[in-house]
């Protein structure tokens, strides 16, 4: 079956034939089909039109966008009839944009039109009630031969709610939810911007540390800190202006982002009130807080982690410093290279706990005399740090360092092999009762293997259990003191003796003194500096042995340097000493030497 047109028309022609019309018939079946077709695209386009969640239009390239045709969309979009905007009966479109797009619309059609590009733009409009909303308008221009604009055409659709959603992400993504402030993510970004467009703006940061908060937090629970945290912010929040943003970067850290200021004096001013703020409600509380400060100068590096680092550094000092309620510290040169040299410091540990790097982690050992005897003991090892390019570093610098990173854990190891090679070598030349004592971490004696490897240690090195002396400070009872008092009473059953060290400066044991898995109190050489300027009268230092004595300790006192001191703990029975008195920490050859002299201190007679 085929389609086609018929047309008949009458013959007027003088003649005797039995015909009078003429037919013409046609195939059309081409042509139906195109028909069918296209009556199927506007039905499709009206199908797409009226779901569409906006509207379709064709408008005049003029300054009011004249309507020429605008889908029924236009009254759900617009709140107007598609009628009142056609050839701008009741309004023109371009009445419809909000203003401050409408010069940035037009901009954006004079830029892709000479390029026969597509236009695509984000921009909100004001519906016939007033409401605003966003729109996302896709288009394109019609052009003629010359290819001369002559009409745009284009749909624009209604993104209210995914922009209402990037919204959402987007408060999200730069606030703090607890508070509602801006981030870290946002300052960060702040910075980034003005380092690289305003060099020459004086700024600074200023930081809140409240991390005593964390301490709060374990002992009241998360909801207390919680309401703390948004007393604070509501506090600060009255120190917030253009010119003084103030954000939450951490979940105990407040910062101002400071900007104009004149002098530095302006920013001891202003941390002083934040203080006076705090002071109200944290005093109560018991929190102590620090404020540190960053001035952002032209020489200052651009690297935004870098600067927020030297931020927490500054306030972590001031908190350490609590010079009153009010404790503040600028980062200045002098903390800078601190925290290169820790930099560097940190690095090289970890160099040598892989088995590379040019530095040395090495031992002393500083004799230990028994007072009864007048002789050498035992040795307390001491570690040392050799790095090339910083000399010989302080243990008071690398050791907290190498528990801070937990690089205390295989150096710990290395520390221990060291000493008992050395006790080894001693027990070989015939001094089979010296005694080595060895400090010992928390991190150290909690991992879970610490028992099981310092077994393995010891029968590697063929040494006695009996002459190895482990020594912690009293601090690490202060947390852990179950499980540290279990492994320290695995520790004893193998024969090791345990030493508290730094006795009567950390954590008050005394009422708990029996329970402790220990041999021996080491007494701290604080007490010690005061026999010289106290009576034997007024000195607790006696006490503190004759206690020890009674709970069965031995006694062992640190930093004699003075013969004072000694003749003191002579005369209330403190059993050993050490201290630069008898000798300095020494290498393993001076070590032996002493040995062999068997130096004598001289008797109160």
């Amino acid at each position: 079956m085929v389609w086609v047109s018929m047309v008949v028309a009458s013959l007027q022609i003088q003649s005797n034939h039995s015909y009078s019309h003429i037919c013409l018939v046609q195939d059309i079946s081409q042509r139906k089909q195109a028909e069918q077709q296209l009556a199927e695209s506007e039905r499709s386009k009206s199908v797409l039109l009226s779901h569409l969640p906006g509207l379709a239009y064709r408008t005049k390239y003029d300054p009011d966008w004249t309507v020429l045709y605008v889908s029924d969309g236009c009254k759900n979009l617009t709140g107007y009839e598609p009628a009142s905007l056609v050839g701008n009966r009741d309004i023109s479109f371009n009445e419809l944009i909000v203003p401050s797009y409408r010069q940035a619309i037009r901009e954006e059609w004079e830029r892709v039109l000479p390029l026969h590009q597509t236009f695509t733009y984000e921009y909100e409009i004001i519906k016939a009630d007033g409401q605003r909303v966003w729109v996302w308008e896709t288009g394109q221009g019609y052009y003629t031969q010359r290819g001369e604009v002559q009409e745009l055409e284009g749909i624009i659709l209604d993104i209210s709610d995914r922009k209402k959603v990037e919204q959402e992400l987007t408060f999200h993504n730069e606030h703090d939810l607890l508070t509602g402030l801006y981030n870290r993510r946002h300052l960060e970004n702040l910075l980034h911007e003005d380092i690289q467009l305003h060099a020459c703006l004086k700024r600074a940061v200023v930081a809140v540390n409240l991390s005593a908060l964390h301490t709060a937090s374990m002992t009241y629970g998360f909801q207390y800190t919680q309401e703390i945290i948004k007393k604070v912010a509501t506090a600060l929040l009255v120190l917030s202006n253009e010119q003084c943003l103030l954000c939450k970067t951490h979940e105990y850290r407040f910062s101002f982002y400071v900007k104009n200021y004149r002098e530095k004096q302006d920013l001891i001013d202003f941390c002083k009130r934040i203080s006076s703020l705090l002071e109200t409600f944290l005093i109560i509380e018991g929190i102590n807080w620090g404020i540190g400060i960053v001035e952002i100068g032209r020489d200052a590096t651009k690297d935004v982690e870098q600067l927020l680092r030297n931020l927490l550094v500054a306030s972590e000092q001031a908190l350490q410093q609590l010079h009153g309620q009010s404790s503040y510290c600028f980062f200045d040169t002098e903390m800078e290279e601190r925290l290169y040299r820790e930099e560097e410091i940190t690095a090289e540990l970890s160099r040598i706990a892989a088995g590379e790097g040019s530095g040395s982690l090495f031992l002393n050992y500083q004799p230990i005399f028994e007072l009864a005897s007048n002789k050498i003991v035992g040795f307390e090892a001491l570690a040392r740090l050799q790095i090339s390019s910083l000399g010989l570093i302080s243990p008071l610098q690398f050791i907290p360092i190498t528990e801070k990173t937990k690089l205390i854990i295989p150096l710990g190891d290395s520390i221990i092999l060291q000493a008992l090679r050395f006790l080894n070598t001693l027990h070989g030349k015939g001094y089979h009762n010296i005694v080595m004592s060895i400090n010992i971490s928390a991190i150290q004696l909690l991992k879970h293997d610490f028992t099981a490897n310092l077994l393995r240690m010891i029968k590697a090195m063929q040494v006695d259990p009996r002459c190895i002396c482990l020594e912690i400070t009293e601090s690490v009872f202060a947390s852990n003191y179950q499980d540290i008092n279990r492994v320290l009473g695995q520790l004893q059953s193998m024969g090791i003796q345990i030493a508290i060290d730094d006795f009567g400066t950390g954590y008050s044991s005394l009422a708990r003194e029996r329970e402790l898995n220990i041999n021996c109190l080491k007494i701290d050489k604080f007490f010690i500096d005061k026999l010289m300027t106290l009576t034997d009268e007024e000195a607790i230092t006696g006490d503190i042995i004759s206690l020890a004595h009674k709970l069965g300790h031995c006694v062992v006192a640190e930093g004699i340097e003075h013969e004072r001191q000694l003749q003191y703990l002579r005369k209330f029975g403190c059993d050993k000493i050490q201290g630069y008195l008898i000798s300095r920490p020494v290498d393993e050859k001076a070590a032996l030497s002493l040995l062999e002299a068997q130096a004598h201190i001289p008797s109160k007679d």
